[in-house]
């Protein structure tokens, strides 16, 4: 009986303590958008890199979505990502590093501060 007592306090301390760090990951609702093509109109890449650093509106639901996480998730290494969403941020900072890096020291200054 005591073991079984004890064996049951372990289990409750175990789920509690995974419970408290147990991170909320991001929505998956864009995981499987086309973020190179994008990426690759210069466009939308403008549009969404306007919103993303507050100088232009943002002006879809996926844009805000955006907003909202993309730079937390570059500042926290993808903490809070989906295995996909890592994929996502890999992708982002690689391009920019190789199409736009003015745009990236942008984004990585708005991060610093954070």
């Amino acid at each position: 009986m005591a073991r079984l007592i004890v064996s049951l306090i372990v289990v409750t301390i175990s789920v509690a303590i995974l419970c408290i760090y147990a991170e909320e990951l991001y929505s998956d609702k864009y995981d499987n958008t086309d973020v190179m093509s994008i990426l690759n109109n210069q466009t939308l890449q403008e549009q969404y890199y306007n919103c993303v650093i507050d100088a232009g509106p943002c002006t879809t639901d996926i844009q805000k979505f955006a907003k909202e996480h993309i730079l937390e998730a570059i500042q926290t290494n993808c903490k809070k990502c989906t295995e996909k969403q890592k994929q996502i941020v890999t992708m982002i900072k690689d391009w920019y590093e190789k199409n736009k890096p003015d745009q990236w020291h942008v984004i990585l200054s708005i991060v610093t501060k954070m």
